[in-house]
């Protein structure tokens, strides 16, 4: 008995072209990335594309949400840090301002504070994706907060979830400035004066 063809093997690696379109849309937006600029930076033709991920919107989404799980991933580290609040807060600050200012051609902002925004006013499906995370990024800065407060580096009278807010508004008007040609220097006094605002009682 004679083995199973198991059909034509994929020419491309997924993970690799999964993170060359989401670079695209980065640059750009969501809907000024055309399936040709995608196809070209993947190395796919617009049927392969199809096939490997969908739409054009299912992509996005699917680079969405990669992102989303590194700023998930970034947050449950800054949570689990064994290191007083306001350090915590700072390193995290630091690490999002590089990423913001990590494009190929100059920096470039969050991608998805960047780019999902302008589609949620109109795509509900974008929308949701947006509103969750937003979620995630407050509970998360919540949970350092409460973390915080535990430790003793916040009054037990702190409102931590106010906090949250406020430290998750700053963390998106960073990658906002970036993309708007904020300096490094800049960036990096904002969230400077913020952790002090934020991380010791008012």
């Amino acid at each position: 008995m004679t083995e199973k063809p198991r059909g034509r093997p994929r020419s491309y690696d997924p993970d690799t072209a999964l993170w060359q379109a989401l670079e695209t849309f980065w640059g750009g937006s969501f809907t000024g990335t055309s399936l040709d600029a995608l196809a070209a930076a993947t190395g796919m033709n617009r049927p392969s594309l199809y096939a490997a991920f969908g739409d054009k919107k299912s992509l996005y989404l699917k680079s969405f949400d990669l992102v989303a799980g590194l700023m998930k991933a970034a947050l449950r580290r800054t949570v689990e840090a064994e290191k007083p609040l306001e350090a915590a807060l700072g390193d995290f600050y630091n690490e999002a301002i590089a990423i913001y200012r990590s494009g190929p051609d100059g920096a470039r902002g969050c991608f998805i504070l960047c780019t999902a925004p302008a589609e949620a006013a109109t795509d509900s499906d974008i929308r949701a994706a947006l509103v969750t995370t937003l979620k995630e990024i407050d509970g998360g800065l919540a949970m350092l907060f409460e973390k915080g407060k535990a430790a003793g580096d916040l009054s037990p009278a702190a409102d931590t979830t106010a906090r949250a807010q406020i430290a998750a508004s700053v963390l998106h008007s960073l990658a906002i400035r970036a993309r708007a040609g904020a300096s490094k220097k800049e960036l990096d006094a904002l969230a400077q004066h913020t952790v002090q605002m934020l991380c010791r009682d008012m």
